[in-house]
């Protein structure tokens, strides 16, 4: 079976089962990305990886509402051209996984009409109820309304194209209309549970301070891409300072960049590190906090084992990764109440839940977290990513069953 995976910064959320079918000597395999961003990555050895041509950038003079549309018009043509070519070299597929978010899977059936065209069905936006005009700090106006409604396109183009799709949980496939729900699976793409496991002896050497921290020791960390209001940031800064006051031996590790993924811009010549550190870093111990930028992975991985409390806040939005790591690695976690957290943490029993908005709460939360020390709870959390998100066991054997391998 000829396999293709399309996704312009691969692996992305095919590596796991990309490297799987690679091994299997009835599957032949192959995966096109943007080559700016596939020269950054570290790829899966003995995966023949093409870039395709990089699109040209939309026209200026474009509508606002229309310049995404445009994008991965210009993106989807690409990826064309370079499936047309390897088609010329002789490779015709019968599946094709391909993410619709940036306009790769806008014509693949034109280009390959009898391949079965998997999408992965990550987010649908929507105006109202998720994460647009979530946070008050950050008001929606109608422009961000229409807006939003004009992004699905690149969505619903690419659905109407694909023979069936895959959501990593259900509340980012319910974000979709009704009528394709059917049609996507509800299916993560897998946590290595045997790799990112709990290690009581792990340390985090920070050799700028002079210190090396253990599980011994009171850790806070928090982990995303960019450090943002989507995911929290502007909240857990708020809570640092009752943090301190409460636990003066407290370390905090705050791993992400300084750049933005999701959020409106900060103010101009900002990062929102830089606003919140004028709004509360008066207050605050900066010899106590330990910002990271981005880390390599097996830095990231003592991180979690080192943690006594790991915060993870997020909108109404794609679930992270890295909360699922986190619990994968036995940390006690420290979330907030919001629809796609819930789907995996239960108050209490995996976790603990707070109200997004409300440091003084998650301040009170993450203290009796450092207290507690909660074996049962870590426990718990673990056994949940290993029952139900583990990459070998539960995820692999039903992506193989979609294509129909055993």
């Amino acid at each position: 079976m000829n396999i293709l995976f399309i996704h312009q910064n691969f692996p992305g959320q095919y590596g796991g089962l990309a490297a799987a079918l690679l091994k299997r000597p009835d599957c032949q395999v192959m995966a096109l990305g943007d080559p700016e961003n596939i020269s950054k990555r570290a790829q899966i050895p003995g995966l023949n990886v093409v870039g395709y041509a990089p699109p040209k950038t939309p026209s200026v003079h474009t509508h606002h509402y229309v310049r995404p549309l445009e994008g991965a018009v210009r993106r989807g043509q690409a990826v064309a051209r370079a499936c047309m070519a390897l088609k010329a070299r002789g490779f015709t597929p019968a599946v094709i996984y391909a993410h619709p978010g940036w306009g790769e899977a806008l014509f693949l059936k034109d280009i390959y009409p009898d391949a079965k065209v998997m999408l992965y069905c990550e987010f649908y936006y929507g105006a109202h109820g998720l994460d647009v005009g979530f946070d008050p700090e950050f008001p929606a106006s109608l422009d961000d309304a229409l807006r939003v409604r004009i992004k699905n396109a690149t969505n619903l183009l690419s659905l109407s194209a694909c023979d069936s799709g895959i959501s990593p949980t259900l509340w980012q496939r319910d974000t979709f209309p009704a009528e394709y729900r059917p049609r996507i699976a509800v299916l993560h793409e897998g946590i290595d549970t045997a790799l990112v496991c709990p290690d009581a002896g792990a340390q985090l050497p920070l050799t700028k301070n002079g210190l090396t921290l253990s599980a011994q020791d009171e850790i806070i960390t928090y982990v995303a891409r960019n450090l943002e209001p989507y995911r929290g940031f502007h909240i857990l800064m708020r809570a640092l300072p009752e943090i301190q006051r409460r636990h003066p031996r407290a370390h905090v590790i705050i791993v992400g960049a300084e750049a933005g993924s999701y959020s409106p811009a900060p103010p101009k010549g900002q990062t929102y590190k830089q606003k919140m550190l004028a709004e509360v870093g008066a207050q605050l111990d900066m010899k106590r906090i330990h910002f990271m930028g981005q880390v390599p992975y097996d830095t990231l991985l003592r991180i979690y084992r080192i943690s006594s409390a790991h915060v993870y806040l997020t909108y109404p939005f794609v679930l992270s990764w890295s909360l699922l790591e986190a619990m994968a690695a036995g940390c006690a976690v420290v979330a907030s109440h919001t629809a796609p957290v819930e789907e995996v943490v239960t108050d209490g029993l995996n976790g603990h839940l707070v109200d997004f908005f409300d440091p003084a709460r998650l301040a009170a939360c993450i203290g009796e977290t450092l207290t507690s020390r909660n074996t049962e709870m870590r426990l718990q959390a673990r056994r949940t990513v290993v029952e139900r998100f583990d990459l070998q066991t539960v995820c692999m054997p039903r992506q193989l069953e979609l294509l129909g391998i055993r």
